[in-house]
């Protein structure tokens, strides 16, 4: 039987249209999610977390922001921080970060300028002399060209693109037995890409994008829309 878990609905953007103005949803993030589970005898409800991160960022503030998302993603599983690390159901792992850049090419449109106009014109100026006198002269005007845009063309250029990620699994609160780690019950795997590096923006929606697939079998990897406003969102970054 697999582990009984409480489902969270998570709300979307509602799009509001009044009169000729039209509000949309806030800019949609897609988040690769990447989940599986194994049946276990028991309910889990409680755990003990473990960072996968070195020894001398655990304390850091960043660190403790960021487990405090997902202790907050875990209870939307009905998931509670054992009182006791030792009588915890289960150990849950979690790692984050940003991957290596990869260069991906893209098609980009630019504005293409034509200079038009300007020349040489002539005109009549009035003129006076040392006397007193007046007479008319001709004389050149020099007029700059304007630039002007024609239109667009598209070009191909670099873009570097970095890889967000969150792993979440959880094994038996067991002690490794002739090295051998404890059985793995569950894991998801969270990752989103794009010209960001702002890693501390994106772990909200990674987090968020988690908690359906806790303790779920995805098979093949999905591909979710998140956003900033959603409810999920705003659920995990308001804390426990």
């Amino acid at each position: 039987m697999k582990p009984a878990f409480t489902s969270l609905a998570f709300g979307t953007c509602a799009a509001v249209v009044s009169t000729l103005l039209f509000v949309g949803c806030a800019t949609r993030h897609d988040v690769r999610v990447d989940s599986v589970s194994k049946p276990v005898a028991k309910e889990i409800t409680s755990y003990r977390l473990k960072t996968n991160l070195p020894p001398e960022e655990a304390d850091s503030l960043r660190i403790q922001e960021a487990t405090q998302l997902i202790k907050t993603a875990l209870s939307g599983k009905g998931l509670y921080e054992a009182p006791n690390p030792d009588h915890a159901d289960v150990v849950v792992d979690v790692d984050f970060g940003i991957q290596s850049p990869h260069v991906r090419m893209e098609v980009s449109s630019v504005p293409v300028y034509a200079k038009k106009g300007g020349g040489v014109r002539y005109e009549e100026v009035t003129v006076r002399d040392p006397n007193g006198a007046t007479s008319t002269r001709t004389v050149p005007v020099y007029d700059p060209p304007k630039s002007e845009m024609i239109g667009y063309r598209d070009v191909v250029v670099p873009v570097s693109i970095y890889e967000k990620y969150l792993r979440i699994s959880a094994h038996e609160n067991k002690p490794d037995v002739e090295g051998k780690p404890a059985t793995e019950i569950w894991s998801v795997n969270v990752t989103s890409e794009d010209e960001s590096r702002d890693l501390r923006k994106y772990l909200p929606l990674l987090a968020s994008a988690s908690v359906d697939y806790i303790g779920k079998e995805t098979k093949t990897e999905q591909v979710i829309k998140v956003s900033e406003s959603d409810a999920g969102v705003g659920f995990v970054k308001k804390g426990l």
